[in-house]
């Protein structure tokens, strides 16, 4: 990436959110949603809370967030993501992380 764009970048909103939010996000607070034999998600858990914050931050539609997830370089960065190999992601992935949430909170109101 030239110099001039990664400063740019380095100077954007993806930048404090990787650094603010991302980071920050506690991974073992959501072991509950996960059973010990089938294990976690294929996409890491800080991944999927980040983008939920992402679509509501932005106003996204669950399909508008996977087409940013894939293509846009800010939200890639603020995920950590520097790969574009990295965690491919579904509409699926992402209902089965919200349903696992909704379920969980449901059943434990507390």
């Amino acid at each position: 990436m030239h110099p001039k764009i990664k400063e740019r970048l380095k100077n954007s909103w993806a930048e404090v959110f990787y650094h603010e939010v991302f980071h920050k996000i506690d991974e073992s607070a959501f072991r509950v949603l996960y059973s010990k034999d089938n294990g976690r998600p294929n996409t890491p858990v800080n991944i999927l809370f980040s983008l939920e914050l992402i679509k509501h931050l932005f106003n996204y539609t669950d399909e508008v967030l996977i087409e940013q997830y894939y293509f846009n370089i800010q939200v890639r960065y603020a995920l950590g993501l520097r790969d574009f190999e990295e965690h491919p992601l579904t509409l699926r992935t992402l209902h089965g992380f919200r349903n696992r949430i909704y379920t969980y909170t449901k059943e434990n109101p507390e």
